[in-house]
């Protein structure tokens, strides 16, 4: 198993050397690190009842809301059902939930999630009536309504026996929203804006402002800090033309050393910017086996004796001695991990291994565990 496990290690390794050794541009388009400015979603949340399951919704005296929003919901539809014993399980209320896109227009349809909110056993089948969606500003952007998608399902019989995939309380439904609102902003003459790194750094907010200057022959973007660039538009230009313009450009995005850890799973991600000082590591496992062997006593003849079990017990200590391996200061990531699969180590011991390496100094990289 130790030599499967071995094996396994090295293989991964080469497929990462090979990987890192392979001839490939490192830039990236700024589309693909960047966010602008105002053009963002916005969540919609709402409160509505799915009607139509087939005796898999509320009970009605278990969930009051669900009540309260049916009896509220019929006598809009002048329908008095007030001081009446209603009983029925094909209603749920459910909270719906939706993203707007930026620049959505009134008219189109968005996606919703339906999560139900009482003891509905599923919502397959269900049809989710006019649903209100409103902003964070308490308005009306888009009504959701039409057929819920369930994502999976329950059954149960009469002795107690039930079968249950996924979650069946929550669904979705597609295009399910319509869009009643707009989100007000004017790209195009706004005499400014900001890009905003999806990974803060000073080095790569730097060559993004050096890149789009470069490009456009003029000055026009300005690093402010790690996280942002501030970009002014030049005369006779819009807005929208100059991000179409320069969203294509390549740069090489910089970051910190860091090594991610997964204690849970045993699953390391680390950097290639990655280094480790000159350092001996020595890495060797105890094994201890303990055997249990039972034996058979007979008693001597002709005495009054009875035959018995005896345990007989076995304990062997196993170590294996590897002694220690030294690794050369400012290695890269492939010769760092070379260097510690040559010392036979599984994930495991890995993660202690670079620990240690940190707390003495030894490692020039941030660890996040995870």
């Amino acid at each position: 198993m130790r030599q499967f496990i071995r094996h396994s290690a090295l293989a991964l390794t080469l497929a990462f050397s090979a990987a890192f050794s392979m001839p490939a541009s490192a830039g990236s388009r700024l589309k693909d690190i960047v966010d602008i400015e105002g053009v963002r979603e916005n969540q919609l949340i709402g409160y509505g009842l799915v009607v139509g399951l087939n005796g898999t919704g509320d009970s009605l005296r278990n969930s009051p809301f669900t009540r309260q929003s049916l009896e509220a919901m019929l006598e809009r539809l002048g329908v008095n059902t007030r001081d009446q014993n209603l009983n029925t399980r094909n209603v749920a209320a459910v909270m719906v939930t939706a993203n707007l896109p930026a620049f959505a227009t009134n008219g189109s349809r968005i996606d919703v999630s339906v999560s139900s909110l009482g003891d509905a056993g599923s919502l397959s089948g269900g049809i989710l009536l006019v649903t209100p969606l409103v902003g964070a500003d308490g308005q009306v952007y888009a009504v959701g309504q039409g057929p819920v998608a369930a994502g999976g399902f329950a059954a149960s019989g009469d002795s107690g026996t039930s079968v249950i995939r996924n979650v069946p309380t929550i669904g979705r439904i597609p295009n399910g929203a319509l869009i009643e609102r707009e989100v007000e902003f004017a790209l195009a003459h706004q005499s400014s804006l900001r890009l905003a790194l999806r990974n803060p750094d000073f080095t790569t907010s730097q060559r993004i402002a050096v890149a789009i200057n470069a490009y456009m022959g003029m000055d026009l973007a300005v690093a402010e800090d790690s996280g942002t660039v501030r970009i002014t538009r030049p005369p006779n230009r819009d807005m929208t033309s100059l991000i179409t313009e320069i969203e294509n450009l390549v740069v090489e995005p910089d970051q910190p050393a860091r090594i991610v850890i997964d204690e849970a799973s045993g699953v390391i991600v680390m950097g290639e910017t990655v280094r480790v000082s000159t350092v001996a590591i020595a890495q060797g496992n105890l094994t201890i086996q303990i055997s249990e062997q039972p034996a058979i006593s007979q008693p001597a003849p002709f005495s009054d004796g009875e035959t018995t079990v005896v345990p007989q017990s076995g304990v062997q200590v196993l170590e294996d001695g590897t002694g220690l391996a030294v690794l050369d200061g400012g290695v890269p990531l492939r010769d760092l991990v070379d260097g510690l699969n040559a010392l036979g180590v599984t994930p495991r011991d890995m993660i202690s291994i670079l620990q240690a390496l940190k707390a003495s100094g030894a490692l020039q990289a941030d660890i996040e565990v995870m």
